[in-house]
């Protein structure tokens, strides 16, 4: 990381940037490691099969296709969890997520729900946020599969969601490259200034639910990878193996437009390179060191046998011509600072959230 990448990071006398700092501070609340993550991934999972007792399912799980979310499904069934898969379906699936998806979950013998989204909708929503030119464009479908998550728990009586999330792996946080995702009043406001109608059937949800779901109903999220040594090298070759899980060429790229807005969005448009902080998380993990990361930035951002083809199916897919795109590429760079958020309040709850779990209060 560097101001180049991103213009807000901070270095201390020693040379060491904030996120370095604050990968240093949180690690030990986030991660468990060796006989201590094992006992207390024991006790963890002891717990979701006694409040799943009785049930068809003891926790669920959201699935996409990538490597994180299938190893959630793997190790899930390794440790004798009953899980519901649950998938998000937001119209821009690749073929190979798909394959994923079916040939994996046929193997672990896990039951799926797929939850179509109201394509003219979403698709309001993914264009007010291109229309809107901030760098975070992706977040829609973030707070919909976690809004999913938190519904079908609550709706089965279902008291833990797994999550893919480990901090090992991505734990960088640039609010200038996403914000978001929890923030269902930016959401909301992008939408209705681009768009003007309102959101009837997209999956949501606000602070108040939140607290619904967490303290009225008792549903835990719970990062399963953070009690474990997560190697993601070694997990892809583990899934490839034993599953015939198949690599899809880069970080969520398991979504053509997520793989169209971070190869070509995002670095023509707002000069981001996500794969930096991807790769800073694996070097902070120990799991590369620089010199491999530099070799892996010096590799074409967009695999060229995408590019062409993805280029011309999101325009089609958006009902955009050429030149609409071009504009949208060229206007004037935004951030979620423009739009009315709830940024104080998002801040103060994860160091909340944060302080109770270096305390082992809430779940990693």
């Amino acid at each position: 990381m560097s101001d180049t990448s991103d213009p807000d990071i901070v270095f201390d006398i020693n040379g060491l940037c904030n996120h370095c700092r604050r990968y240093d501070d949180l690690c030990s609340s986030r991660v468990f490691t060796g006989q201590d993550g094992q006992a207390k991934l024991s006790d963890l999972v002891s717990k979701i099969k006694r409040t799943g007792k009785n049930k068809e399912y003891d926790c669920i799980i959201g699935v996409s296709g990538g490597v994180d979310s299938t190893y959630l499904a793997y190790l899930a069934v390794k440790l004798g969890l009953r899980p519901l898969a649950i998938h998000f379906d937001n119209g821009w699936n690749s073929n190979l997520a798909v394959k994923n998806i079916e040939k994996v979950l046929k193997k672990l013998d896990i039951d799926l729900y797929t939850y179509v989204i109201d394509w003219y909708e979403f698709k309001s929503l993914q264009l007010s946020f291109l229309h809107a030119s901030v760098p975070d464009g992706e977040i829609p479908t973030d707070h919909a599969i976690d809004s999913l998550l938190w519904r079908e728990a609550s709706k089965r009586k279902i008291k833990y969601i797994l999550s893919g999330m480990n901090f090992a792996t991505e734990s960088l946080s640039v609010p200038g490259w996403a914000y978001g995702h929890s923030d269902w009043k930016y959401i909301k406001a992008i939408h209705k200034k681009f768009c003007g109608e309102k959101l009837k059937n997209f999956p949501h949800y606000t602070f108040l639910s939140l607290f619904y779901y967490n303290f009225i109903k008792s549903i835990r999220i719970v990062s399963i990878l953070n009690y474990i040594n997560y190697d993601k090298d070694e997990a892809m070759k583990t899934l490839n193996r034993e599953l015939g899980w198949e690599y899809y060429g880069g970080k969520h790229y398991e979504s053509i437009y997520t793989r169209f807005f971070q190869g070509y969005i995002l670095p023509k448009k707002f000069n981001i390179d996500k794969r930096v902080g991807h790769l800073s998380d694996l070097i902070n993990s120990g799991q590369i060191d620089k010199s491999e990361a530099k070799k892996q930035l010096e590799e074409p951002i967009y695999p060229q046998k995408y590019l062409l083809e993805d280029y011309q199916y999101v325009l089609k897919k958006f009902d955009l011509n050429e030149n609409d795109f071009d504009k949208i590429i060229k206007s004037e760079i935004k951030c979620f600072r423009d739009y009315p958020n709830s940024y104080r309040l998002v801040q103060f709850m994860r160091k909340c959230i944060n302080i109770l779990r270096k305390y082992n209060l809430y779940p990693k």
